[in-house]
């Protein structure tokens, strides 16, 4: 049983993805679009932050009691029973070249831990959401397929490079030559296309707590397993596997010989 009734900030939920979407739209494939480096050497844009600042402004004007954290503003009132963690351009490297492979995470926390999660892609009109429980594409139920064999499995990974850098490389690439292909389809989207049964297994060695939220309650209301890289407990992780739960045990044991 979820742990409060989440139907109001699943309203919610969709006006923000909405309204950021529309607000991200114009800027995709924009030859004008400038992007800047933030001090920790990733990418910002214009969309990124005022996508951010629309969501934060939505947010306070109807939940002012309610905290936020976001990518771009960082927190704001995080000891609140209620907590919206924001990513408004989760790809910004692939947005800012005008690819597809990015999205906004928006996710509602209930005393720390993530009762509600949406991936939303603006350019495609794809809208994952998801509450632990049950999962959703554009309101229709989705689920995570049912491969069982590593060597039947597509894997995802935001970069190739990132595995060596953050955790075990080695044990990464022999899990590449295991699987059936192996792709950078990544950031949030490697994680959209696993909960609606494209892809196999996502992982990612190193994130950050808005790139982590609104995932845990999609992939596990698409019945799949998400974990730490270690396969600890995502919340709080500052790593993530997501896969089936036929391949997630292995995928663990291959990360971690």
């Amino acid at each position: 049983m979820l742990p409060v009734n989440l139907e109001v900030y699943r309203d919610f939920l969709l006006e923000l993805a909405r309204q950021s979407g529309e607000f991200i739209r114009p800027y995709f494939a924009n030859p004008a679009l400038i992007v800047e480096i933030k001090s920790d050497q990733t990418p910002v844009t214009i969309a990124d932050k005022g996508a951010e600042e629309l969501m934060r402004r939505m947010i306070r004007g109807r939940f002012p009691d309610h905290g936020i954290l976001g990518e771009e503003f960082g927190p704001d009132n995080t000891g609140a029973e209620f907590v919206w963690v924001l990513d408004p351009i989760d790809g910004t490297r692939a947005f800012a070249a005008a690819t597809p492979l990015f999205g906004t995470l928006i996710a509602l926390l209930h005393r720390g831990k993530p009762v509600l999660g949406a991936i939303h892609q603006p350019v495609l009109g794809q809208l994952v959401i998801g509450d632990g429980e049950q999962t959703t594409l554009n309101g229709r139920p989705v689920r995570i397929r049912n491969t069982q064999r590593l060597e039947d499995a597509t894997l995802l990974c935001s970069d190739f490079l990132s595995p060596a850098q953050y955790q075990n490389g080695d044990a990464f690439a022999v899990l590449g030559r295991r699987v059936k292909q192996l792709r950078t389809w990544g950031d949030c989207y490697g994680y959209l296309l696993v909960a609606t049964g494209w892809a196999d297994i996502m992982c990612d060695p190193v994130l950050n707590p808005w790139d982590i939220a609104a995932l845990i309650p999609v992939v596990r209301g698409a019945g799949g397993v998400i974990t730490d890289w270690q396969g600890r407990d995502p919340v709080d992780a500052k790593s993530l596997v997501a896969a089936s739960p036929a391949l997630h045990a292995q995928v663990i044991a291959a990360l971690n010989p």
